[in-house]
Parts: C-alpha cells; structure tokens; sequence
C-alpha cells in the first residue's frame, strides 16, 4: 500500500468513527476478519463440554461460528462499536430488597437490539454511499463470536469473567459490528489488563467460572433465568435471591468500572417501574398484563411463564409471608413450570400446617412428574 493509499485510509477510518459517534455510540474498533486458531479450539472444546446448555443454536450454528468469513466469506474486515449503558447508580442496591425483583441493568428499558441495530445501519448507508462497499449489520442475534472478534481490535479485552472490558467504558457496553469487503487495517489488539484480580470470579454468586476465562453457562443465573426453558435446579434457588432476569454481579465487580458513566442514550437510561418492581404485583400478571407491562423490554423474550418460575423462586427467597397468597394463587397454573416454583415458594414461606392445607387442595391432584416431585420434597404432617 502506498503512502496516499495509507493517507486516504486513514482518513476513512477517521471518518467512520466521526460517524459512529455521531449516531450515538461511544467507542469504535477495526479487527480482522478471522479468529486464532486457539480461539476457535476453545469455542469447540466448550461445546463438547456442552456448557452452553439448552442453547442448542450454539450448537447447531458451531461451523459459521468459527469466523466471521465462515459466516460470509467476502468479508475482510470488522468495525466493532460499542454503545455505553452505565447504569447511574448501585446496579445491585435492589438485592438489598428481597420484597423487590432484581433485573439486569440492560434490561431496565426498550431492548437494545433494535436501538443499536438502527444506529448501525445509519453507519451503513453512509459508508456504501462513500465508498461503494459490501456490508452487513449484526447485533448479537447473527452466528458470530462477537465478543473474541471484537478483542481483536482496540475496543477492549475478554475480561475473566469472559465479557468484553474496556479501560475507558468499563463493562457496562452493548456490541454492534459491520462485516465490510473493504480491506481496512486493523487496530492493535487491546491487552489483557485484568492482572491477577478476580474480583469477578469471586462474586459469582453460583460458582459458574470452573476456570478465569471460562464459563459455565449451565451455572449462571443469566442464562438459567433467561435461556434455560426447564425447571430451576433446587441448588441455583437460593443463590438466585430475587434475580428475576439476568445477573450483573460479576460486571458490577469489575474495578475498571470505575472509569464507567452513566448512559447518555434516553432509549438506556431505566425505566422507574423496571428498577426495582413489587414481587407483589409481578405475581398478580396474567399473560396479556405480563405482555403489556414488559412491552418494549427484552424480559418479554421469555414468555410468562419463564418470567413468574423466576418471580417465584424469588418470592421464596423474600423470606415475606404476606405473599403467600400471591403464591398460593399459582398452585393450580396451567403451567407446570409456573406450579412447581409455586410448590417451592410455599415451602419456603409457609407454616407446616399451611404446606399439609395445601397439599390436600392442590397436591394431591397433581398429575405432573416434576411437579409431583416439588411436593414430596416438602415436609408432611401425619394425617
């Protein structure tokens, strides 16, 4: 490449950041457009470990997923962006409230995908009419490992706790990216700076990292209160506290989060009812309210019944016994996994006369397996 070569893009790398932050994001990064050798193993190595759970399109999409030129092949370079959602205080102050539901601080508000989808493709437009490239547009959905990609520029580095960390933004940031046929030179990669910290690690609340840099996701309360379509497993309840959707405690853990802002975008900044809602009123939802209250939000995802297993498991964990009849009202569900949290809570909060009540009422006529077996876990007085 010649110096004017060089020059000219320079320039547009130049240009393409001008035009990221002016659409609202707040970091850029160029990587190539492949994977090491030793990132590819480890990916393959962690699905036949199968630690990525029910999520079988990890899976299923295992080939594409090894580069991004395995998922488009013209592709030659990446712009990675990110967009900063810092929340304005104590992301975990609502873990203090065991009569309030915890949800992840992403979540607090309209759902990510679309807001920073749109943003990408202003970028995009721009950069075709410039340039005349080939493009693509991916946030999170797309069969990309975009997380070791974007370690491959100056954006950041895969903490311990494997998320993307930045020494200007800290955590707290959303991944876009733009597959571009265009050749642009990449960034420096960011280095490793967790040192031996592992801050993170420690704060897992269900000891979901075997090793730094690998997760479990089998064992993350991110991934078993949104993804996992079964029942809880009886070790993970307790820890779960009243986390409904997500986890972010070994985000909030991360001492580069000191350098970390509040969000700027109105679209990120949370809504005053997902802050820390009443497990009271959440427990009152029925399907068309569930839809209405969450709509706009990415906890709407998971369905109802997903989203009150959670709610319960959390009003269990509240230690409150005037929610008990919120509980109660949930033994004869139409959804087992909706009937077996509900069996779990009332064992938690009420009186062994109450459980014996019960049980005769619901318990009894109960024909699901796993929920048949919430009721023989509970204690029984002679009859």
């Amino acid at each position: 490449m010649s110096a004017t070569e060089q020059t000219d893009v320079a320039a547009l790398k130049a240009e393409i950041v001008a035009q990221a932050k002016a659409a609202g994001f707040d970091d850029v990064g160029f990587s190539p457009a492949d994977l090491s050798e030793e990132t590819q193993q480890k990916f393959q190595h962690w699905l036949d470990q199968g630690a990525h759970g029910d999520m079988a399109w990890m899976e299923e999409t295992r080939e594409r997923r090894a580069s991004p030129t395995a998922l488009w092949p013209d592709v030659k370079s990446v712009i990675v962006l990110a967009m900063n959602y810092g929340p304005d205080g104590d992301p975990l102050e609502t873990l203090q409230q065991p009569d309030k539901a915890n949800i992840s601080v992403y979540a607090r508000n309209r759902d990510y995908h679309d807001l920073v989808k749109k943003r990408l493709k202003r970028i995009a437009r721009w950069l075709v009419e410039e340039t005349g490239c080939e493009l693509k547009v991916f946030v999170d959905t797309a069969p990309i490992l975009e997380k070791p990609v974007a370690a491959g520029s100056s954006l950041g580095w895969q903490g311990k706790h494997t998320n993307l960390v930045s020494n200007e933004l800290g955590s707290w940031f959303f991944i876009g990216s733009i597959f571009t046929d265009m050749a642009l030179p990449p960034d420096q990669p960011h280095g490793d700076q967790c040192g031996s910290c592992h801050a993170c690690l420690d704060a897992c609340p269900t000891d979901a990292f075997p090793n730094p840099y690998e997760l479990d996701a089998r064992r993350c309360i991110s991934y078993l209160t949104i993804e996992h379509k079964g029942h809880i497993a009886p070790e993970f309840r307790k820890p779960m506290a009243n986390r409904i959707y997500g986890c972010d405690d070994c985000l909030a853990a991360c001492p580069w989060n000191k350098f970390a802002r509040a969000a700027s975008e109105i679209s990120l900044k949370p809504r005053e009812s997902l802050t820390s809602p009443d497990l009271r009123e959440l427990l009152a939802l029925d399907d068309a309210a569930f839809r209405a209250f969450f709509a706009g939000s990415p906890v709407k995802r998971i369905g109802r019944d997903r989203f009150l297993r959670n709610v319960l498991i959390a009003a269990g964990n509240s230690g409150d016994e005037t929610l008990l009849p919120h509980v109660t009202a949930h033994l004869d569900d139409a959804s087992e996994l909706v009937r077996a949290m509900a069996v779990w809570a009332l064992g938690q909060l009420a009186a062994p006369k109450d459980v014996e009540r019960a049980r005769v009422e619901y318990g009894d006529q109960e024909t699901d397996r796993d929920v048949k077996a919430e009721w023989a876990c509970l204690p029984s007085l002679p009859r």
